[in-house]
C-alpha cells in the first residue's frame, strides 16, 4: 500500500483498512479518528498507554497504512495540526488537562464541562464539512417528508430536530419507536423521502438497522455520528461527523444539538431564498365595462 500525505486521505484510508484490522489496530485506528492532536504530539510509548496497546502495535498499524514507521504517519497528524490556525483551542486543551480529576465540588464539575464543552465546538466547526452541510440542508428542504431518528444517548437531538423543522412547516416525522413500534413506523418510508438518523457510541443496532432499511427504500439517509468508523455510514447520502471522544465517562451533547440547530436555522435560510427568488405572478387585469 502506498503512504498518503494528507489527513484527509489518510482519514479515508484508516475508514477503508478498518474492516479487517485486528482489535488491537481497530482501537489505535478509533483513537486516531477521535484524537488527531494526541497523535501529532504523543510519543509511540505514550499513545500505546492512551490505546492500551503495546508500543509494537503502533509500528504494525503504520505499516498497515503504507508508512514504513509511527514517526512518518505521525508527520501527516502534526502538517494537519499546523494546518489549524485558531490557537483558542490549544488553550482550551492545556487548560482541561492541568484539571484536577478529582474535583467533585458543583463548581469544578460545571467549570470542567463548560471547558470542554467549549473545546468541543471548536472541533465542530473544524470537523463538519461545509460542502456535507449544504448538501444536508438541499435534501431536508426538498423532502416530502422527513423522518427523525435516535436513541439513548442521542435522543435529545432527535427530539429536537422533529420539533424545530416541523415548526419550518416540513412535514416532520419523529420515529420514538414508542410501544415497540419502530420497524412498523419505517412502512411509511418512500422513496424521495429523508432520514435524519443520530447515534454515537455505543451505536444503537435499533438506529443502524433502521437507516439501512431507510436507504434501501430509496430514501437519502442523513447520518450524525462520531466518526469515519460509525456503521451508520454505510447507509448515509451525506454523513456529518462530530468526532465525538468516545473515552470520556460522560459526553456532551452541546456539539450534536448545535450542529443540529445549525441544520434547522441554514434550512430555514434555503427555505426563504427559495421564496424570494420565485417570480411573484401579476394579478390578472379587469375587463372595462362601458
Amino acid at each position: 500500500m502506498e503512504s498518503v500525505t494528507t489527513y484527509d486521505e489518510l482519514k479515508d484510508v484508516i475508514s477503508r483498512a478498518y474492516p479487517g484490522m485486528s482489535k488491537q489496530l481497530q482501537r489505535i485506528a478509533r483513537f486516531a479518528l477521535e484524537q488527531p492532536h494526541d497523535m501529532a504530539l504523543g510519543t509511540v510509548a505514550t499513545v500505546a498507554e492512551a490505546t492500551e496497546v503495546q508500543p509494537s502495535a503502533m509500528i504494525r498499524f503504520a505499516n498497515a497504512l503504507g508508512y514504513g514507521g509511527f514517526s512518518e504517519m505521525q508527520q501527516v497528524f502534526r502538517g494537519h495540526l499546523l494546518e489549524r490556525s485558531d490557537t483558542y483551542r490549544e488553550r482550551i486543551e492545556q487548560m482541561r488537562r492541568k484539571q484536577v480529576r478529582g474535583a467533585r465540588a458543583p463548581s469544578s464539575v460545571l467549570h470542567q464541562l463548560v471547558t470542554e464543552s467549549v473545546a468541543e465546538l471548536g472541533h465542530l466547526e473544524e470537523k463538519v464539512s461545509q460542502l456535507d452541510m449544504k448538501a444536508a440542508v438541499k435534501l431536508i428542504a426538498v423532502a416530502p417528508r422527513i423522518h427523525v431518528l435516535a436513541q439513548r444517548r442521542a435522543f435529545p437531538v432527535a427530539g429536537y430536530l422533529a420539533y424545530a423543522l416541523s415548526q419550518l412547516e416540513l412535514k416532520t416525522h419523529l420515529l420514538d419507536g414508542a410501544g415497540g413500534m419502530l420497524r412498523e413506523s419505517l412502512r411509511s418510508i418512500a422513496p424521495g423521502d429523508v432520514m435524519i438518523a443520530a447515534s454515537f457510541r455505543n451505536y444503537s443496532p435499533e438506529v443502524i438497522e433502521a437507516a439501512a432499511t431507510a436507504s434501501r427504500c430509496g430514501a437519502s439517509v442523513i447520518a450524525i455520528t462520531d466518526g469515519p468508523l460509525s456503521p451508520l455510514k454505510a447507509s448515509a447520502r451525506v454523513c456529518l461527523e462530530l468526532a465525538d471522544d468516545s473515552s470520556k465517562p460522560f459526553r456532551s451533547l452541546v456539539a450534536p444539538l448545535c450542529l443540529a440547530q445549525a441544520l434547522v436555522v441554514s434550512t430555514g435560510h434555503h427555505l426563504a431564498e427559495q421564496s424570494a427568488d420565485k417570480p411573484v405572478r401579476a394579478a390578472p387585469r379587469r375587463k372595462e365595462t362601458r
